[in-house]
């Protein structure tokens, strides 16, 4: 066996073992656990179910309010809501269109 070749499937199999070691998630994963973290508590991120928060929009509705080729861009530069206890939330450029394609995914 070539030299490079054993070394690169030693590495592959010791990351494989490594307690905590991270699988690479799709956009579509990636997206859903980022609403997840920041969003979950206040608003429903998924295909069913009431939002937490009385009166926060399910964001399976977000295309009736809002262009989804636009919110990435949005997310980047900064959402803000007239609501006073939403926090202004802005992303990084790939995690902001990973939201956008979960966000298409799960749309009414």
């Amino acid at each position: 066996m070539n030299l490079g070749l054993r070394n690169r499937l030693l590495a592959i199999a010791v990351l494989a073992f490594l307690p905590g070691a991270a699988l690479a998630q799709s956009p579509n994963e990636a997206g859903r656990a980022l609403l997840q973290e920041h969003c979950a508590s206040c608003h429903a991120i998924g295909k069913t179910g009431d939002s937490p928060r009385e009166g926060a929009p399910p964001f399976r509705t977000l295309a009736r309010s809002y262009d989804l080729d636009e919110f990435p861009r949005k997310l980047q530069s900064g959402v803000i809501s007239g609501h006073p206890d939403m926090p202004e939330f802005r992303f990084r450029e790939d995690d902001a269109r990973a939201v956008g394609v979960y966000l298409r995914s799960i749309q009414e």
